[in-house]
């Protein structure tokens, strides 16, 4: 097996090796500026909720993200924003639950994607009367690389207040980068 070694001016080297079966094997690398992304190192991160959330019916409200599970990249905001801004442009999926404790008869509600602030994509749920329920939603979002951001909201319809069951199994945030820009 033969191997190129590309030694930098100051520190680093990258090393091409030749796999150690026969054929022919090609790596096209992009014709782009800036860091590369590599299957191993692209950003990724899943938050969830871990307080009961009081929501105030047909009132759209921000889900407090309060525990990491991973962040590969140090950019979802768990403490204050409960929100992630990747630093890396590129196409992202998302995904949100929001799982409810409570319900008074069934109840309409949504899991909402918020982008930059307004409402991005949301899925509807429902909420049955022994209080279980809830939505997903799912989406792949653009991110700039610098400001956009997304968060994860809920709204329910039973015309008085319903609490969140906190947990990372049913209320949480996650993605990863799928493609760069």
């Amino acid at each position: 097996m033969s191997s190129l070694v590309i030694s930098g001016d100051t520190s680093g080297a990258i090393t091409l090796a030749a796999p150690a079966v026969s054929g022919t094997n090609t790596a096209t690398l992009p014709a782009a500026t800036g860091t590369v992304m590599v299957s191993g190192n692209m950003p990724a991160f899943s938050a969830y909720g871990s307080t009961v959330q009081t929501i105030s019916t047909a009132s759209y409200t921000k889900i407090i993200l309060n525990n990491i599970e991973f962040d590969t990249s140090s950019a979802f905001d768990y403490t204050t924003n409960y929100r992630f801004n990747p630093k890396v442009a590129g196409y992202y999926q998302i995904n949100g639950s929001v799982w409810w404790n409570t319900a008074s008869g069934t109840t309409y509600c949504e899991t909402i994607l918020y982008k930059n602030g307004s409402i991005y994509k949301f899925s509807p749920g429902y909420i049955t009367p022994n209080g279980y329920g809830g939505a997903g939603v799912s989406s792949v979002v653009y991110f700039n690389g610098s400001t956009d951001y997304v968060e994860l909201y809920t709204i329910q319809s039973s015309g008085s207040s319903q609490t969140t069951s906190p947990n990372l199994y049913g209320v949480f945030m996650n993605g990863s980068l799928i493609r760069g820009a």
